[in-house]
């Protein structure tokens, strides 16, 4: 049975009709053309596929569609309206990723993160990450690249360059 959905997506509203089953990963990929979340375990391990719903961040494998109704979804298209963000051009800058599969769940996990808590120490920074696998890079890259735009890094928070 197909239900029509209205939900904002990356500050857009947007309708669409689902399937009650319909996962909200094979929407937002598959209907909506948005492809940095990832099909990855399709289990919520991997956080390949996290997107931010209501500003905080969830496995888009384990949603259903239809959950999202009057609310609001982000990817990292919708934190890239006006370029890379400064926390993506840090892990940038330090090389915080190789294939890009867990770079999306990164950023977004980190996103709020330090939208939550524009301070955070090492421990919390690995906690908000903790829901993340990276196969390629290792953690440290990633959490360095935080730290230093929070301004406890090595680099203090300045821009490299």
């Amino acid at each position: 049975m197909k239900k029509k959905i209205t939900f904002l997506l990356n500050s857009e509203t947007r309708s669409i009709e689902v399937e009650s089953g319909d996962i909200l990963l094979d929407v937002l990929r598959d209907k909506l053309g948005i492809k940095t979340p990832k099909i990855g375990c399709d289990m919520g391990d991997c956080g390949s596929c996290t997107v931010m719903l209501d500003g905080k961040t969830v496995k888009s494998c384990l949603v259903l569609a239809l959950e999202v109704e009057g609310q609001e979804v982000t990817t990292l298209e919708g934190l890239m309206k006006d370029g890379m963000t400064p926390l993506q051009q840090t892990f940038h800058d330090f090389n915080s990723f190789q294939c890009g599969f867990c770079t999306p769940g990164m950023v977004l996990s980190a996103t709020e993160l330090i939208n939550k808590n524009p301070k955070p120490n090492r421990k919390e920074i690995q906690e908000a990450l903790s829901g993340n696998l990276c196969r390629c890079t290792g953690y440290i890259p990633i959490i360095e690249a935080v730290e230093d735009l929070i301004g406890k890094g090595k680099g203090e928070g300045k821009e490299k360059g």
